[in-house]
């Protein structure tokens, strides 16, 4: 009798697993990191460190029986934090913020589009490119004058609903996150791409706007976006936006290119926030190889100047693998 029951429920555990879609996947890096700090306070290095770091991804999915597709992911890089003690600029693994809300998404999907809720990314940052190409260990091809296009995610606890639809070359999103206290007006947000050809030259646009009305004052941002490829390797992306928040404004302006040939990629890009006061600005230089099997090697270097006389300089090299 017990041997049945054990080999029922066997048979029913093993059943369940079959019917849903499971997928492991991950990315982990090792190498050298450094760089040098110069202000009016003083001069100092980052001194040469190694950098190891790891990321493992669940990827759930199922199918309801009216063909409603669903889905759940959750990163374990961003539970555990970041290996490494300390990053050159005093901020340590205990008291560095990597939880980024979990690093779960969960998603619901049918043939009138997509509403996904959890660490996602808000119709702003949905539509626009981000002025940056290649890969770098710790990032490091990022700088001050870098735009990730955030824009107003995260202004309360950065639990974002976006909702998202395609047809043909086009696709909109709207998302929302709200306050979870109520007292203030959620940030709302919507926009918009359109992908083509022209020529032997595929492009991509997109725009997008949030905006949130708070007790403190209110906030928007909008922008601009334009990326292009070409067959012969060639890529290019130009990003513009403007932050208004309580009557100051802050607007962005970034640029990349990069060239891909037999497996090896040279990028820069530059960007720069001017308030009308003073501005920050940097660059980023990467050459990614592609070494075959999920194999890369990857160097990058920063340079940022912090409009107050005080520069930062960074750099990483080694292999990034993919799993």
């Amino acid at each position: 009798m017990n041997k049945l029951l054990l080999a029922s429920t066997a048979l029913v555990a093993s059943t369940t697993f079959a019917m849903a879609d499971v997928d492991l996947s991950g990315s982990a890096e090792m190498g050298v990191f450094g760089g040098s700090v110069d202000s009016p306070a003083g001069d100092s290095d980052i001194e040469p460190q190694f950098h190891t770091d790891i990321d493992v991804t669940f990827s759930m999915s199922g199918e309801t029986d009216g063909g409603l597709t669903f889905g759940a992911s959750i990163d374990l890089d961003e539970q555990i934090g970041d290996n490494n003690a300390d990053d050159g600029l005093g901020e340590s693994a205990a008291t560095r913020d990597d939880s980024d809300d979990g690093g779960a998404t969960m998603f619901v999907a049918g043939s009138l589009g997509q509403l996904s809720m959890g660490d996602t990314d808000g119709a702003f940052d949905f539509a626009m490119t981000e002025a940056i190409i290649g890969s770098s260990l710790r990032d490091d091809h990022e700088h001050a004058g870098y735009n990730g296009n955030s824009g107003l995610d995260e202004f309360y606890d950065g639990q974002v609903a976006r909702y998202d639809y395609s047809f043909g070359d086009f696709a909109v999103a709207a998302s929302a996150e709200i306050d979870d206290g109520g007292s203030d007006d959620p940030v709302l947000g919507i926009g918009a791409t359109y992908s083509g050809e022209f020529g032997g030259v595929g492009f991509g646009v997109g725009v997008g706007y949030q905006t949130v009305d708070t007790a403190g004052g209110d906030a928007e941002v909008y922008g601009i976006s334009l990326d292009v490829t070409t067959d012969g390797g060639i890529q290019g992306v130009i990003n513009y936006s403007e932050l208004d928040a309580g009557g100051d404004e802050i607007e962005h302006f970034g640029i990349a290119v990069g060239y891909e040939f037999s497996g090896l990629l040279v990028a820069a890009n530059y960007g720069q926030f001017d308030d009308g006061t003073s501005d920050v600005e940097g660059y980023g230089l990467i050459a990614n190889y592609d070494l075959g099997g999920g194999a890369e090697l990857q160097g990058g270097y920063a340079s940022s100047d912090l409009g107050d006389d005080t520069d930062v300089d960074t750099y990483s090299f080694g292999i990034a693998m993919t799993f």
